[in-house]
């Protein structure tokens, strides 16, 4: 049969955060419960999410997680920002819950994505939807654009951020005078962002300002432009 709808429920410490949460996104709460069992269905147009209460759960041993088809990637993020800023001042890019930017995904065949961590440590995959498989991404031309790409899957798909730091620091450390400027800002930037979800503010901040240094042309400095996007978003989670 055709036009069956498939519904993610996922766990979470507390109902109430969770709907907070989703709200600042622009989420709407469809149901609410309290007994017998917390829980709370939320729907942003065709996005149902749905979510139960777990006395004593930990987020951070969550293994939730759900996948997200989307026909603009952009424009979902775009709206998800947007209700951060407006909401916390800033978008959330440490901690839980926090977001990662839109990238280009390797281990999806160079397909974009971007996740949400939620308050419920349960990982929200968005993925730019196809009309067909795409062809097996090629492997991303340059030395740094191919250290950025593992660097990815590490940190935004799996959530090892040390390995992405380490992948990262590794291609910076033989950087190349002939190296592509803008994969170079690309790679700082995303480095200035694993850095501020540890913690390490203070390497961010030298990051940030290796990327502003970067000399590019007009068109280099339109193709980083989304990575100077992020940047001042760091900057401004930094304070």
């Amino acid at each position: 049969m055709a036009n069956e709808v498939t519904v993610p429920l996922l766990p979470c410490a507390s109902i109430d955060d969770i709907a907070a949460f989703y709200q600042v996104l622009g989420f709407g709460v469809t149901y609410r419960q309290r007994k017998p069992n917390p829980y709370v269905a939320l729907r942003r147009e065709d996005l149902h999410l749905h979510f139960f209460e777990m006395a004593g759960f930990d987020p951070q041993d969550s293994y939730g997680s759900c996948l997200v088809l989307t026909s603009d990637l952009g424009e979902l993020h775009r709206a998800f920002a947007a209700g951060m800023r407006a909401a916390y001042g800033k978008v959330l890019v440490s901690g839980t819950p926090r977001m990662t930017r839109p990238r280009a995904r390797k281990n999806y065949d160079g397909v974009g994505g971007f996740s949400v961590v939620d308050p419920g440590g349960n990982w929200i995959r968005v993925v730019q939807k196809v009309d067909e498989p795409p062809a097996p991404a090629s492997e991303p031309a340059g030395r740094l654009a191919k250290a950025l790409a593992n660097a990815v899957v590490q940190g935004d798909s799996r959530g090892d951020l040390h390995q992405a730091v380490r992948i990262l620091d590794s291609a910076l450390a033989r950087s190349q005078p002939d190296d592509d400027p803008v994969a170079q800002v690309e790679v700082l930037v995303y480095r200035a962002e694993l850095a501020v979800a540890l913690g390490e503010h203070d390497t961010a901040v030298t990051m940030l300002a290796r990327a502003e240094r970067v000399a590019l042309d007009a068109d280099q400095t339109v193709r980083a432009a989304a990575a100077f996007e992020t940047a001042a978003d760091l900057a401004t989670a930094i304070g």
